[in-house]
């Protein structure tokens, strides 16, 4: 005789989790299963976030157990001291049969949740799995963002004619790299959303460790906002995109980037999505191949990539210090207060918005990281703090490898340093700053500039064996004022120590 007990299963949904169709949830049946959500206050106040990178995340989480209850489910929303004591409080009010959760986007937090005898499920929120991509380059030296890319291309069938790109060219990196013309552009202002009730509440209940700007509006908290977002993106942002990608400029914080890493990394979006309306954008004629493939090259090519190497290299992956970086991180990256009028920018934005673009990222603030020999890990914990759409298998890979070449070469062929001339070329930063971007010794030279030749120079035995660095490196120990590029350098890395520059 079949039993009459009721099924009394419990998901338990993360923060990064927030869609119906992904995980245990896209099965689960409100007679059957009870969902869980624990907002951790141990964890909201460790650290100092930038409120909307909280924000965003606990309102996401509130708003989707709403969601979840409107449609019958039983939700147990618990605002406990931690995750564990969440857990047992749930388990002592509901004695669930079993509790299962998608897995969770990190490797702590994984043998954590383990821990405490959750079944896990795989993470489904992705293209691509880290077993396919370890299949894909067995047997090579190393891993090669393009080869994956093509790879992509071909077995998801973006932007191909056959088993060849639509217009005969793979990639339009060289087409992408326009700076701003000197007259500007006027780019699509992004999607800004009235704060409601919901979000006040969570304002409020934010911890005092808080830093930033108030969040007012510009990162979506629901599946319904992200698919807004998207279809603007995709009607209005998209067909600028790929010129001015690289471009940066005091005049917009958002240019014609998508804004879309915070909606995807929360799970209110999937990569397929995104996928397929830059397809379908570019197959009705409404956007230009240059931008289409760009956008589709970080979506379906580097964010996967990011994922599958977070995932392929192993839990230390994120301690690796290449080129044994040790600077504490300094001042200014918590006070904003600096006379660069690049970094200055870029920090004034992330205070604003919890966000700027890729190029500030890795060309301003990593390569500021990499030439002042900066703490791999401190870097990484700040960045990790202060932007809304940061995971550990972002920053990991971006920060630890791109950035400031922590791994020696897996994520990057050669580390990404650059003097004030790449800045200028690429942005209005230099036009009034109080330094010379030409100069790379005396008291008005560019921190950037000099920096960047001590670099090659502290560097020079390990770099020259790199074949992409070795031209520069060679030239770095015949300059003739190679002393005096020391002497300011340290000059320079002083002050950054004091905060003062």
């Amino acid at each position: 005789m079949a039993s009459t007990t009721p099924i009394n299963d419990t998901i338990w949904v993360f923060g990064d989790q927030m869609n119906r169709a992904f995980g245990p949830l896209a099965t689960a049946e409100p007679r059957r299963h009870t969902i869980l959500f624990v907002e951790s206050q141990e964890h909201l106040a460790r650290r100092a976030w930038h409120q909307q990178r909280v924000h965003l995340i606990v309102t996401s989480m509130r708003r989707f157990a709403q969601e979840l209850k409107s449609e019958g489910f039983v939700v147990d929303y618990r605002r406990a001291s931690s995750y564990r004591h969440g857990l047992t409080e749930h388990q002592t009010a509901f004695s669930p049969s079993s509790i299962t959760a998608m897995a969770p986007s990190s490797y702590s937090g994984r043998a954590f949740i383990t821990s405490l005898g959750v079944s896990l499920v795989d993470d489904d929120r992705f293209l691509t799995s880290p077993d396919e991509f370890q299949a894909l380059f067995a047997g090579k030296k190393r891993f090669t963002m393009e080869t994956f890319y093509r790879w992509q291309r071909q077995r998801l069938g973006y932007l191909m004619d056959g088993d060849e790109p639509v217009t005969g060219r793979w990639n339009y990196d060289e087409d992408n790299r326009q700076a701003l013309p000197k007259g500007g552009v006027d780019f699509p202002e992004p999607i800004k959303d009235h704060l409601d009730d919901l979000d006040r509440e969570v304002i409020d209940d934010l911890p005092d460790s808080v830093v930033g700007a108030v969040p007012a509006g510009w990162w979506p908290t629901s599946r319904s906002g992200a698919l807004a977002r998207l279809d603007h993106v995709i009607s209005k942002v998209l067909p600028q995109f790929g010129p001015y990608e690289d471009a940066m400029t005091t005049r917009s914080w958002h240019l014609a980037h998508t804004m879309l890493s915070p909606a995807l990394n929360l799970g209110l979006l999937h990569p397929r999505e995104v996928a397929d309306a830059i397809e379908t954008a570019y197959r009705s004629g409404t956007v230009p191949i240059a931008s289409a493939e760009g956008l589709l090259r970080q979506v379906i090519g580097w964010r996967e990539f990011v994922w599958c190497l977070y995932w392929t290299q192993g839990p230390e992956y994120k301690n690796l210090n290449a080129l044994n970086a040790t600077r504490p991180l300094p001042p200014l990256f918590t006070s904003g207060t600096t006379t660069m009028t690049c970094v200055s920018q870029v920090l004034g934005d992330i205070d604003t918005y919890g966000w700027t673009h890729h190029i500030p990222r890795l060309m301003v603030l990593g390569n500021l990281g990499l030439i002042a020999g900066i703490d791999p890990m401190q870097l990484m914990n700040w960045m990790s703090e202060r932007f809304v759409d940061a995971a550990e298998w972002v920053m990991a890979p971006n920060v630890i490898g791109m950035a400031l070449y922590g791994d020696g070469g897996v994520m990057a062929t050669k580390p990404y340093a650059a003097g004030g001339a790449y800045i200028d070329k690429m942005s209005d930063f230099c036009k009034d700053c109080v330094f010379d971007r030409k100069a790379r010794t005396g008291p008005n030279a560019c921190p950037f500039t000099t920096l960047y030749w001590d670099f090659l120079d502290r560097h020079h035995d390990q770099l020259r064996q790199n074949h992409r660095m070795a031209r520069q490196v060679a030239a770095s120990g015949k300059l003739s004022d190679l002393e005096a590029v020391r002497i300011r350098a340290h000059e320079v890395l002083d002050r950054l120590d004091r905060g003062d520059l």
